[in-house]
């Protein structure tokens, strides 16, 4: 794979306005661990925002459980460069987002976390505004159904996959209110970080940490006791992007990676219970629609919920007497699924479906109708394993590592 030299991001001396939302403290760990780099490299950012936006049980206090480690090695940084946001600053700008998932419609009410993205993206500043989403896309949802008109100042860096499967109802409210949003959907991609590259002697996801973050400072060791010492930082691709490429054109390589402009996001509607024969692309949006009584009015309560793997997806009575449920398998293969609810219409409903590979963006759409959306390169060269796109991150992988240890030993 041949590599360019990257002249553009934060570390060439570009200064970007940026928001984090993260789902740190709930379903996945490695937030923390993204958060701890997001700080070393501070002092390159205009941080505009720090959002808890969970699909778990993680709050705002996690953020400022990361910024009291911050905090202790501040001294320490500041001697490096004074651009370091005090602490006290970050806590003021950290906000506590949604803590459940939207209804079918896609949006609720406003949040703390949502109306500091409108309050962020109002300000009189020529430069854009990067939110990089760690976590659900909620907030972001809400934020665009309360002020659309904040749709040009952003630009948004979804880290999609197992989130993308829970926040599929505000994800399908952006899509389908929004198509003209400025949004890299990272599905694969930044599975790059942590698969692949450069893992040989201390470049490994284990020995990097042991050899170059545990005993530097706060911020390492509070970095080392998670995920046993070895390295995720999955969500850190979003902020690799930033520092070395082009950001402005996420066709070109960087240490975010490279994506591809689609032409349609695959979706299946089917009102019906499917079989195997069914075949439903990896990412793909399924929308199941069940029969059942006729209340007079539709709820944003979930009624009902689709079990697939043990896991519960909630679906909602939409009207006219049919009940929604959305799904996204994030691996290929035979499914099952049933239904659970205590309108007995609803309960004990099953189906199968197949999950296939992803296809190149399909002919017939309007090519016109994302002119700003990408996500994972589908060329097989460029995966690592089965994660698509991955390759364009992890072909980095020594370059962000070493420089990622310069920053932990700024904490020495």
């Amino acid at each position: 794979m041949v590599r360019i030299p990257l002249t553009k991001g934060a570390l060439n001396g570009e200064r970007y306005r940026v928001i984090v939302s993260t789902d740190i403290g709930g379903s996945d760990p490695d937030d923390f661990q993204s958060l701890v780099h997001y700080l070393l490299y501070s002092d390159l950012f205009d941080t505009e925002g720090l959002i808890s936006s969970p699909w778990s049980h993680g709050r705002k206090e996690h953020i400022l459980e990361v910024i009291d480690q911050y905090e202790r090695d501040y001294l320490s940084l500041r001697a490096h460069s004074e651009n370091y946001p005090d602490p006290h600053y970050l806590r003021s700008i950290s906000k506590q987002g949604t803590i459940d998932f939207a209804p079918y419609r896609g949006f609720s009410n406003p949040t703390e976390g949502s109306d500091w993205i409108i309050h962020c993206a109002r300000k009189k500043d020529e430069r854009p505004l990067y939110l990089l989403v760690w976590g659900l896309l909620e907030d972001l949802a809400q934020a665009l159904h309360d002020d659309p008109g904040i749709q040009d100042k952003l630009r948004v860096y979804y880290i999609g996959g197992p989130n993308k499967k829970w926040g599929l109802n505000a994800y399908e409210y952006i899509r389908e209110n929004f198509p003209k949003l400025w949004i890299i959907e990272n599905n694969s991609t930044y599975r790059g970080w942590f698969v692949g590259g450069n893992q040989e002697n201390d470049l490994g996801n284990d020995s990097f940490v042991a050899n170059h973050i545990s005993g530097h400072g706060a911020l390492g060791e509070y970095f080392a006791k998670h995920l046993n010492g070895s390295i995720k930082m999955g969500d850190t691709p979003s902020v690799a992007y930033l520092l070395k490429g082009n950001p402005e054109d996420p066709e070109q390589p960087g240490w975010g990676g490279r994506f591809t402009k689609v032409l349609s996001r695959p979706a299946y509607l089917l009102e019906r219970n499917t079989g195997k024969e069914d075949r439903i692309e990896i990412f793909g949006v399924l929308e199941l629609v069940f029969r059942g009584p006729d209340p007079a009015v539709p709820t944003d309560r979930p009624v009902f919920f689709l079990v697939v793997e043990e896991q519960e997806f909630e679906g909602f009575y939409c009207g006219e007497g049919k009940y929604r449920v959305r799904y996204m398998p994030k691996r290929t293969g035979l499914f099952s699924y049933a239904t659970k609810s205590e309108i007995p219409e609803l309960d004990g409903q099953t189906g199968e479906f197949t999950c296939v590979g992803e296809s190149p963006a399909r002919l017939g759409y309007d090519p016109d109708r994302y002119p700003h959306w990408w996500s994972d390169l589908l060329e097989s060269d460029l995966a690592e394993a089965s994660h698509k796109g991955a390759k364009t991150v992890s072909m980095w992988r020594e370059s962000y590592l070493r420089d990622f240890q310069s920053r932990m030993d700024r904490c020495l």
